[in-house]
């Protein structure tokens, strides 16, 4: 993939596909390093899945028989010296307490480091396209973060949906905000 971006938003529609009510995405940064996590609530995975979902033909598709979007995932970080991790509990093992993280962590300075891109556009993406999951986001800079927490939104809403178009844009500017801050000082 051309940006970590798109691939922050295939992982997240991994997590949407097992269920989960809370996404949590979060970035560290430093001037050597991008670590970027993605949580969630949903169903895990087994123990057997999870042992090989890093291989390009294990997948939970039905309509193909590839899965690319962890392997792609794990040869960005590696191809920068970094490493790619994902924990996972399935709800069957522990039915309180289920779900996944996936921790990627890249070194920037490689010549091979694939920019993180637009993730506005992704944040809003998803939320437009699934508004009932909670998404916490957080992007730190040393003392510096970007942040939204979707339930805040909601509190300040009331009945009026996340996925409104103009609800939509408005996130998208709050976020676009807090990235312009930070890189102003």
């Amino acid at each position: 993939m051309k940006e970590l971006s798109l691939n922050i938003l295939d992982i997240a529609q991994n997590s949407v596909k097992a269920g989960a009510s809370t996404i949590r995405i979060l970035l560290t940064e430093d001037a050597e390093t991008l670590s970027i996590g993605i949580e969630d609530d949903g169903c895990g995975m087994t123990a057997d899945f999870l042992a090989s979902v890093t291989d390009p033909f294990t997948t939970t598709r039905t309509t193909r028989k590839v899965g690319l979007g962890i392997p792609l995932f794990k040869l960005a970080a590696e191809q920068t010296g970094g490493s790619l991790r994902i924990d996972s509990v399935h709800e069957s093992v522990s039915p309180d307490a289920h779900g996944t993280t996936v921790t990627a962590v890249f070194y920037k300075t490689h010549l091979d480091f694939t920019p993180l891109g637009d993730i506005v556009s992704t944040l809003t993406t998803l939320i437009q396209g699934q508004p009932e999951i909670r998404w916490i986001f957080l992007h730190t800079f040393g003392e510096e973060a970007v942040t939204l927490d979707t339930d805040e939104l909601k509190a300040v809403l009331g009945d009026v949906p996340l996925n409104v178009p103009e609800v939509i844009a408005w996130i998208g500017d709050y976020l676009k905000e807090q990235y312009e801050a930070i890189t102003s000082e």
